[in-house]
């Protein structure tokens, strides 16, 4: 066991040595360089409620005991069983204007799409013992990838906040005495901080079970809707501002699924080494592309309601997806049964909540050393409070920030993607290339200058890509009809990106050999 691993003794603290800390001075680094003792906080954690207090560290082969392959899958149904899914497949139709097979089709495509490199990046969880960000690293360099740490820490911060606020609008929807939203918005936070808390085992159980009623209840949602007489399937468009606003969708659609790259490895970081990557592979696949697939379809049924019915379009503007769950789930169908559904959807959001604030402190770490003094459970904290604090005011905007939002998370993504994906297969090649314990040697690391100007290209090409109410890029606005155009940030940010890294990559090679 390395000097970076943590001794599981329960009557002693954990002691490591924080080689890993910045050691911009000599000075600094004979400081770091002692033990840091696990905290106080750390330890009741562990004594008490036995959670997890494992930072960045490499998770050391005697502790990787999660031989389930089933869970890698049921963790990724776990967390998009929920309605922030649902959410995703209305706007299809409520914010790009595309009929229910437009829909279909491109939720089907893009979920695929983005599916394939959170199943991808899973299968370097065993094999390393590393957690995403860190892994990160081998892509990155150490330098390089503290922007990468600092977009994610912000970003799952973000989508904490945006999945309560979806939640929030159903629980302010039941009852004749609408639960206010900051109340709303705070039983939610504070759920999903509780269950964050105890760590990867407890997660991986949690969500192995409540997909379940989730997945009862959007087939009755979606067995009400059609005995609603208000689901229509439409016209298929063409021309030109069809192919536009599928691709707007299409960004939206990829930045869900794909959304969970950043902390694909996190979650099979306990399984053995010699766990077939096939296996996990397949099971990621499936268990992210089902719920992703069958919850925004049911999303898109229902949102065409909107376009039949002005009892739905009611609903819906004024209280956005509660309000439209409450028309197919309560109004004139099952009453107070679709009202405790509702809840229960509503609580759903936890399930999505809970990898947000289990990872960002692996993002903090990631970002300085320092913060690894930080405990786990402080981070958990912080994204809740801040997650809280941005959910209460945008839960007025839904639509608007919800579709502005998941492009952004596409745009980092395919960024994100573009670069690892090109390390990797273009220069390490295979993932036997790796040796684990070099992530906190810089010296074995990539210097970093090819990330930070394939980073920089990618925003270029999310700038000109880009389709949204506050900017419109130069190519966006030659895609369909003006004033938007149509989005294909998700495209340029990967093209811009790709080439960007490449082009710089075999100079540092060649002249840095690293």
């Amino acid at each position: 066991m390395s000097s970076l691993d943590i001794e599981r003794d329960t009557k002693n603290p954990r002691v490591f040595d924080s080689e890993d800390y910045d050691d911009y001075s000599k000075q600094e680094f004979t400081e770091k360089s002692r033990p840091v003792q696990l905290s106080r906080l750390d330890e009741f954690a562990a004594t008490y409620l036995k959670a997890e207090v494992r930072g960045i560290e490499q998770v050391p082969e005697s502790e990787r005991n999660d031989t389930s392959y089933i869970n890698a899958g049921t963790f990724f149904t776990g967390v998009n069983m929920v309605v922030a899914t649902f959410s995703t497949g209305i706007l299809g139709i409520t914010a790009f204007g595309l009929t229910f097979w437009d829909s279909v089709l491109t939720i089907i495509f893009f979920t695929l799409l983005g599916t394939l490199p959170v199943a991808f990046f899973s299968t370097f969880g065993p094999k390393l013992g590393l957690r995403q960000m860190v892994l990160s690293r081998f892509w990155f360099g150490y330098q390089g990838v503290r922007i990468i740490a600092l977009i994610n820490f912000f970003s799952t911060m973000c989508w904490s906040a945006i999945n309560t606020m979806v939640a929030a609008q159903l629980l302010h929807s039941v009852g004749s005495h609408p639960i206010p939203p900051w109340a709303a918005c705070l039983v939610l936070s504070l759920g999903s901080f509780l269950v964050s808390l105890m760590g990867y085992h407890f997660i991986h159980t949690f969500e192995k079970y409540t997909w379940i009623p989730n997945f009862i209840i959007f087939i009755i949602a979606a067995v009400r809707m059609a005995k609603s007489g208000a689901f229509t399937t439409g016209t298929m468009g063409v021309g030109a501002s069809e192919a536009a606003d599928i691709l707007s969708f299409g960004g939206t659609v990829f930045g869900f699924c794909a959304g969970w790259v950043p902390v694909a490895a996190d979650y099979c970081v306990y399984k053995p080494k010699n766990a077939s990557r096939l296996k996990i592979f397949i099971y990621v696949f499936i268990g992210l592309a089902f719920p992703c697939i069958f919850v925004e379809i049911i999303g898109a049924a229902c949102a065409t309601g909107i376009l039949t019915s002005q009892n739905f379009a009611d609903h819906y503007n004024n209280n956005s997806v509660g309000g439209l769950l409450y028309a197919v789930l309560v109004e004139n169908s099952l009453h107070g049964f679709g009202s405790f559904c509702q809840v229960l959807l509503a609580l759903s959001t936890i399930a999505n909540n809970v990898p947000s604030m289990y990872s960002i402190g692996f993002s903090a770490q990631t970002m300085w050393g320092g913060f690894r003094k930080v405990p786990r459970i402080v981070w958990s904290i912080i994204s809740c409070t801040v997650g809280l604090a941005l959910a209460i005011p945008a839960y007025y905007k839904f639509g608007q920030v919800f579709e502005n939002f998941m492009n952004l998370i596409s745009y980092w993504i395919a960024l994100y993607i573009a670069i690892s994906l090109s390390e990797h297969l273009f220069y390490r090649k295979s993932i036997s290339n790796y040796e684990p314990s070099d992530y906190s040697d810089r010296s074995k690391l990539p210097v970093g200058f090819a990330a930070i100007f394939g980073l920089c290209c990618g925003a270029v090409g999310a700038a000109m890509g880009m389709s949204q109410v506050y900017y419109v890029g130069k190519i966006a606005i030659k895609i369909g009809e003006p004033p938007y155009g149509g989005d294909v940030g998700l495209e340029l940010t990967f093209a811009f990106s790709f080439i960007g890294f490449n082009a710089v990559r075999w100079l540092e090679l060649k002249y840095l050999r690293r």
